[in-house]
């Protein structure tokens, strides 16, 4: 514990994580005069996600404005939106201005957190490190920190170059090279068209097409720049016009209404404006309803799929042969090197960490059906531990952002309770959880998410442990402030002074 600057050896509180909701809720607290915490990041810089994905196009399909905290605006956004090393940049900006770096511990991996009932606190032990100890702890590890290949029969035989999106290999070089795409996913869209430019071929394994709608993304004027960081105000309204723009695309994705139609015919009209060749526009016409999957934004992915050396398989995969990929029709398709673009192991039904709360009982397993939480942050049986980007808790429709920096407010309210009210513990009651997830999935069972698509928001037997059924006003609106009477709040024992002995004068020696 020399390491860490703490009183009587328990921080009030570890961050584990130091992406974008890790830094802004060290941020938070200190705003809101609480200093005595560290954040634990495993890796060597700040980032998270945005660290990881560097691979080539790689870009946020939300407006910058939107893709920001109100707590730290920036009038220097490049384009609409940004691509990922000038969001690496502004969460750079965000640790130097407010002067987080001395509370970040680099290397520091967490492998096991426990909950000591008889103290109160929680226990973090850290791979070659000395253990911490911490009366709350924020989980801001999220949902996209572990990336993994795919489960593919035959993939440990194939001898050539293997690269998951996540982990992207920039030593490798591309050019007069045979590739692979395998899923066509967010990333895979910005992937393919940089890989045709250099690749001498490029084949794009698809399994299901998406809905996808075109991004106009225009540069930032340096005029605009210039006025928005003189009047902040006129960046609070435009972020706000973002917001409500975005508020209202719920409507036609979210839930099927007359709005869906429209978005379809948008995606359609794209499609078809982009791709001549009738066959083609069929392989890429999806069959779910929009919004059901993730919509995909790229005014570039179909132009690409129609270069000469771009070539899309729609054949579903059967194995990796030691030099490529066979498909079902038993066609050999031989490459230099596979890229995959298959996403991440999202925690919808277990945890990153191994955590234990009360009573030995291990989240993972409460979890392994489908995680549940309360409002997504909290979950009953581990107290004084909040979550961001907690069950339930996905947009469909509007920024990530939105939706962390109200849940982050609402962690720093109750750290502050703990905190200022001396608590041993405060622990949502489970019957308050359970009332909150019965309400979450009769809701989800009206939207497009749960309509009969497979998409990475469901478990595999169905269970939308994911997305948040309603508008971003709504998620925000519930994450207003501490319901205390949601939570048993048990106050700290504090030992009395021992009085000092009294002797009886009898017992006194005699003079």
């Amino acid at each position: 514990m020399s390491e860490f600057d703490v009183r009587d050896g328990v921080l009030d509180a570890v961050i584990v994580g130091a992406g974008f909701a890790g830094i802004g809720s060290a941020i938070r607290l200190r705003n809101k005069g609480i200093d005595n915490f560290v954040i634990l990041e495993r890796g060597s810089a700040v980032g998270g996600t945005w660290r990881d994905n560097t691979y080539p196009g790689a870009a946020c399909d939300i407006p910058s404005r939107l893709y920001s905290y109100s707590f730290a605006p920036n009038p220097n956004w490049s384009h609409t939106y940004s691509g990922s090393g000038e969001i690496l940049e502004y969460i750079h900006t965000m640790v130097g201005e407010f002067d987080i770096e001395s509370r970040i511990r680099f290397g520091h991996n967490v492998v096991d957190i426990i909950w000591n009932e008889a103290a109160g606190h929680w226990h973090l032990s850290i791979d070659g490190h000395a253990d911490v100890r911490a009366r709350t702890v924020v989980m801001a590890s999220g949902p996209l920190a572990n990336a993994s290949l795919p489960n593919i029969r035959g993939i440990d035989t194939y001898e050539g170059h293997k690269i998951h999106s996540a982990r992207w290999d920039h030593d490798y070089d591309f050019e007069g090279k045979k590739i692979a795409v395998v899923g066509t996913g967010a990333s895979a869209v910005q992937i393919v068209p940089e890989l045709v430019k250099i690749a001498d071929t490029v084949k794009v394994f698809q399994r299901t097409p998406g809905w996808t709608l075109p991004r106009m993304n225009r540069k930032t004027q340096g005029s605009t720049k210039r006025r928005y960081a003189r009047y902040p105000q006129a960046q609070t309204l435009a972020r706000s016009l973002w917001f409500w723009g975005h508020e209202s695309v719920a409507l036609g994705v979210v839930w099927k209404t007359p709005l869906t139609r429209i978005v379809e015919l948008v995606g359609r009209a794209h499609l078809r404006r982009q791709v001549r060749d009738p066959w083609l526009r069929r392989q890429l016409t999806p069959r779910f309803r929009a919004g059901c999957k993730r919509l995909l934004m790229t005014s570039d992915y179909y132009p690409a799929l129609q270069k000469p050396n771009c070539t899309l398989v729609t054949w579903p995969i059967a194995t990796l042969s030691p030099k490529g990929i066979r498909t079902v029709e038993g066609v050999e398709h031989r490459f230099d090197a596979i890229v995959f673009a298959t996403g991440f192991d999202v925690s919808n039904t277990g945890t990153p960490i191994p955590i234990t709360g009360r009573d030995g009982r291990v989240l993972a397993d409460e979890w392994s059906a489908g995680a549940k939480a309360y409002k997504s942050i909290a979950v009953s049986g581990y107290p004084n531990m909040y979550f961001t980007f907690g069950p339930n808790s996905g947009p469909g429709h509007s920024s990530a952002l939105v939706y962390m920096e109200a849940q982050i407010d609402y962690l720093v309210e109750a750290i502050s309770l703990v905190l200022d009210g001396n608590l041993h513990s405060a622990d949502v009651r489970q019957d308050v959880q359970d009332a909150y997830n019965e309400e979450m999935q009769r809701k989800l069972a009206k939207t497009t998410w749960n309509s009969g698509c497979s998409s990475w928001y469901l478990t595999e037997d169905g269970f939308n442990a994911t997305m948040f059924p309603g508008f971003a006003t709504q998620y925000v609106n519930q994450l207003r402030s501490v319901e205390q009477g949601d939570f048993t709040m048990t106050p700290r024992r504090v030992e009395r002074p021992r009085e000092p002995l009294r002797m009886h004068e009898s017992t006194l020696p005699l003079r």
